[in-house]
């Protein structure tokens, strides 16, 4: 601080420098009376700026230097000499920044704000971040920017998420002990492996999400690893069968995108993204929001975790949150299937606090959470500045928490091991939700905003229903797999006594979904077809028939993506969860046990 007598950093609270302008209805950075300057850290000065005497340019305007110098506060003493341009000092990544200095004045009204509210989830040991910069201050922007650490995706991406397509982001935690005060967590000698996986899946429409956690002892096998190396040269990482989950990271100096192909390996999902977190994320931004409340549905008093907490509801932030999702020992069976529930139900909370009014209304919030969750994250290198954060976090910001479901990939024991440790991929029910992801179909009924479109969609299903014998349909094959048009109609003709049906070859464009169009006389024919195939109320399309090779009126199945096979029920209706899977939403309390 400048010695002549400018306010105490730490008396100033971030959300002084804020004021809400009635125009636009968004808080916007205080200006001072004499210079149009930010309240918050800039970026370093160019090299042209630092020798081009008193006049720079900054957001394409021009401003003279030493105008940007901070104006001293009301009653104190006079600023530094002319001509001196004191740069801000430079900040040690992990090190926490002192507020800017500024004059105290009035407080900004809390009502609610009419500008848009930029959310951003993030990853790694427990992601999801909320992140909102209000005003878009130049000199803040490029300030966040310089928090973001990036690694190469080494083409292991789809080339980063879309606006009008569903979003799968690879959220990954370490277990590297990186980070002042960290030396009691995880394993001394941890190259970083991948501790806590979760594959966040976005609908196409953003009505709903998964977040699907990956066992860390999951035996799987890795593939071969294209990998950048520190020095910018490609390296080949030689992939290995039957091993641990977790050793995708870290392990024989794979990085985050080795991670990436084994989930695509593993799943049959491509990520868009991916973004890492250490333990320092979960103490970071839980401080950041002001702690979250979880319950506990027993006493707690694990010394591995160090976390000891009474049963009921908590309040917890920083070192007890980062103790709270380590724990195992103290839960359910007490392995890492039991922590990841532990973790889940952190993460509802996490989502819960982030989206409340009393986070999304308070600049200060705001502030610390930007600058936590830009510090804490390592992203790809498709998803490298703060404007991308921002429009990924637009599009996330879109959900409801009562239709983001977590789950688990299922499992069963290793029957390879005598002494269970590990687990492996239950054959029939983990496929089926690998394809619910792929086929962005949700887990849980998403209810329409409109209640006469739902009443009118979940109408088509009831009523009289045809008689199989007269069922006219013609199956065209719009996506699935070759030969899947003609299978089906034989499913339908020998099995389901659909006799009056033909295939009519490949439809003109792919769908994901299947879809029966039908008119309106042939509605009591359609509700038959559902019920033999597991047509949801959405997949009918009331529309007109055609006519088929005989010259009579028939209806259109056309097999999208998502058939699995001739005789298989679709089951594309929302909420249709495989049996046996377990599952929870962000919007309800559950308590550990």
């Amino acid at each position: 601080m400048d010695a002549q007598g400018r306010g105490r950093a730490d008396d100033i609270d971030p959300a002084d420098q804020w004021v809400l302008n009635p125009n636009t209805g968004e808080y916007e950075l205080r200006l001072t009376p004499s210079a149009p300057q930010s309240a918050v850290p800039g970026p370093r000065r160019s090299p042209a700026r630092e020798a081009g005497g008193a006049d720079g340019v900054i957001g394409g305007r021009a401003v003279n230097r030493t105008a940007v110098n901070r104006t001293a506060a009301p009653g104190r003493a006079a600023p530094a000499a002319p001509g001196r341009d004191v740069p801000p000092p430079r900040r040690r990544r992990g090190v926490p920044e002192e507020p800017p200095p500024g004059r105290r004045g009035r407080r900004p009204a809390k009502k609610k704000s009419k500008g848009k509210k930029a959310l951003l989830w993030t990853g790694g040991t427990m992601a999801f971040l909320l992140v909102a910069v209000a005003g878009g201050a130049y000199l803040y922007i490029e300030h966040l920017n310089g928090n973001i650490t990036s690694v190469a995706d080494d083409g292991a991406s789809t080339g980063g998420f879309q606006k009008d397509k569903a979003i799968n982001i690879l959220l990954i935690g370490t277990d590297k002990r990186t980070g002042s005060g960290n030396e009691g967590y995880g394993d001394a000698g941890s190259v970083g492996h991948a501790d806590t996986t979760i594959l966040l899946h976005v609908s196409k429409d953003r009505t709903n999400a998964t977040a699907l956690s990956i066992p860390r002892d999951l035996i799987t096998d890795i593939p071969d690893c294209p990998t950048t190396q520190e020095d910018g040269t490609q390296k080949v990482i030689p992939g290995t069968q039957d091993v641990r989950f977790n050793t995708s990271l870290g392990q024989d100096g794979r990085t985050p995108s080795c991670t990436m192909r084994t989930v695509t390996e593993l799943t049959g999902v491509t990520p868009d993204n991916f973004m890492v977190a250490d333990f320092n994320a979960v103490k970071t931004l839980t401080t950041a929001v002001g702690g979250v409340d979880v319950c506990l549905g027993k006493d707690i008093d694990d010394p591995d975790s160090h976390l000891k907490l009474k049963k009921g509801m908590q309040h917890i932030s920083g070192e007890t949150a980062l103790a709270f999702v380590r724990t195992r020992h103290a839960v359910g069976f007490g392995g890492d299937l039991s922590r990841i529930t532990l973790q889940q139900n952190f993460l509802s909370a996490l989502m819960r606090k982030l989206k409340s009014n009393d986070t999304l209304t308070s600049p200060s919030k705001m502030i610390k959470l930007a600058e936590a969750g830009t510090k804490a994250l390592t992203v790809d290198s498709q998803l490298d500045s703060i404007t991308k954060l921002k429009d990924l976090g637009m599009e996330l910001g879109k959900l409801n928490v009562k239709n983001l479901t977590f789950t688990t990939v299922p499992v069963i024991d290793n029957p390879a091991e005598k002494v269970k440790a590990t687990v492996v991929v239950n054959p029939t029910s983990a496929p089926q939700v690998f394809d619910m992801i792929k086929n962005d179909v949700s887990f849980t009924e998403v209810k329409a905003e409109k209640k006469k479109e739902a009443a009118a969609v979940a109408a088509r299903l009831k009523g009289t229903k045809a008689d199989a014998s007269e069922v006219r349909v013609q199956i065209m094959n719009g996506g699935a797999e070759a030969g899947s048009a003609q299978a089906e109609l034989e499913y339908l003709q020998n099995s389901e006594g659909v006799l009056k049906s033909e295939n009519a070859g490949n439809a003109p464009a792919e769908l994901a979904k299947t879809t029966l169009e039908y008119a309106p006389d042939q509605a009591d024919q359609a509700r038959r077809l559902a019920d033999i195939l597991g047509l949801s109320g959405s997949a009918m399309k009331p529309g007109e028939s055609v006519t088929n090779s005989q010259g009579l009126p028939t209806m259109t199945l056309t097999l999208g993506k998502d058939f699995k096979g001739a005789g298989v029920k679709l089951n594309s209706s929302s909420g249709a969860t495989p049996e046996g899977v377990q599952k929870s939403t962000a919007d309800k309390v559950e308590c550990a046990k």
